[in-house]
């Protein structure tokens, strides 16, 4: 693995760098008072080919590879860690549609998805009553004459309420009447969708997270992605590559926190000098630019391994969503301590960071799911 920069990889980081800077980190804080959805950042951004980066040039997307995408997410939650998962959901839709889906599904979903005319797609696996164990869903889609008839509840859809296209897990039944899980593209506008109020979440308050019902919502046989019962396993793929988006949102995160508890420490004086010549400060900065700087490391190979194709990389997006996460929850934490009081305070950003940072450790796979998935990896392997 080759961890110096092509060409491609360094343009689409610098670009992603210059709208975060420009466009986003100006922003991120009055978006997070007022939870204002970023409908025009995002469109901006897919003109910049961000809501496409690992899609095919056919389809609107940048075609840059796994690892431009990585350092993109990175950047882009430095500048605001809830336009990051818009992005890395929009990405992770496109993806599960360009592997899976039909050339007509292709046609029709991805160039919108990657070309802004969808402010994003969504993934809805959880429900209220499944969310790590996704095999207990109880969303059903029962065959009919004329395709599929889907009812049930999903949770925790990101973006949702602006979402242009729904995939829809739900179980179905094979012709030996055993259950299964199929997955499904749903129009949110469908009759039976019902979408509901906003989730009022510790952080990333202008990420969009809802609940969505299903009540019948008629389906036609070309909404089926992939083949009957493929599901779960197009899920589990599906989710190896969005742990690598969520380390790198959270890599961008500890960053951004970093940096400020970097700048604090230089400007701060206390006892006739900057805090930054103190050695508690400087052991607390050396900690969290080496934690960060492992997980990054984490994060690329794992990237590097998925754009391989023909290279296993699940065991290598689980330590690095994993590391980072933790990683980049401890540089917000510290960041805080840095600042001390003013850190607890809005007036600084690292208050903010803390409060976005921490749900990467929960959402897409828990990481007491990443150790399962680590562990029993190991263990096959022993």
């Amino acid at each position: 693995m080759d961890i110096t920069l092509n060409e491609t990889q360094s343009l689409v980081q610098e670009t992603a760098r210059k709208f975060a800077g420009a466009d986003l980190r100006p922003q991120a804080a009055s978006r997070d008072e007022s939870a204002e959805f970023p409908l025009e950042s995002l469109a901006k951004m897919a003109g910049l080919g961000l809501m496409g980066v690992n899609i095919g040039g056919e389809y609107g997307g940048a075609e840059a590879g796994v690892v431009a995408y990585s350092l993109a997410v990175i950047e882009i939650a430095q500048g605001d860690p809830a336009v990051a998962v818009t992005m890395a959901v929009n990405n992770m839709v496109s993806e599960v549609i360009q592997q899976f889906g039909t050339s007509a599904q292709r046609e029709r979903y991805i160039p919108r998805l990657t070309g802004g005319e969808y402010s994003s797609g969504s993934f809805c696996l959880s429900e209220p009553g499944s969310g790590s164990d996704a095999a207990s869903m109880r969303t059903r889609a029962e065959k009919t004459s004329d395709g599929w008839s889907l009812s049930g509840a999903k949770a925790w859809v990101t973006s949702g309420a602006y979402a242009g296209v729904l995939l829809v897990w739900a179980k179905t039944r094979n012709t030996a009447g055993l259950d299964e899980i199929s997955l499904f593209c749903v129009d949110p506008k469908a009759d039976g969708v019902a979408i509901g109020k906003p989730e009022k979440k510790m952080g990333q308050h202008a990420s969009n997270t809802v609940s969505i019902a299903f009540d019948k919502v008629e389906l036609s046989d070309d909404a089926l992605l992939g083949e009957p019962g493929q599901g779960f396993k197009i899920a589990m793929m599906a989710l190896d590559g969005g742990r690598i988006g969520i380390a790198s949102q959270a890599i961008g995160i500890g960053l951004e926190a970093f940096n400020q508890a970097r700048a604090y420490a230089v400007e701060r004086r206390q006892f006739g000098k900057r805090i930054a010549d103190f050695q508690a400060i400087q052991f607390k900065l050396a900690d969290i630019a080496t934690e960060l700087e492992a997980a990054r490391l984490l994060t690329m190979r794992a990237a590097w391994l998925k754009e391989q194709a023909s290279r296993p990389f699940s065991r290598e997006a689980s330590m690095a969503k994993l590391y980072a996460s933790e990683a980049a929850c401890r540089a917000c934490d510290q960041a805080i301590q840095i600042l001390g009081g003013y850190g607890y305070t809005r007036e600084y950003p690292v208050e903010k960071l803390f409060r976005d940072v921490r749900v990467t450790r929960i959402y897409e796979g828990t990481n007491e799911i990443q150790r399962i998935v680590i562990a029993r990896d190991l263990i096959r392997q022993s």
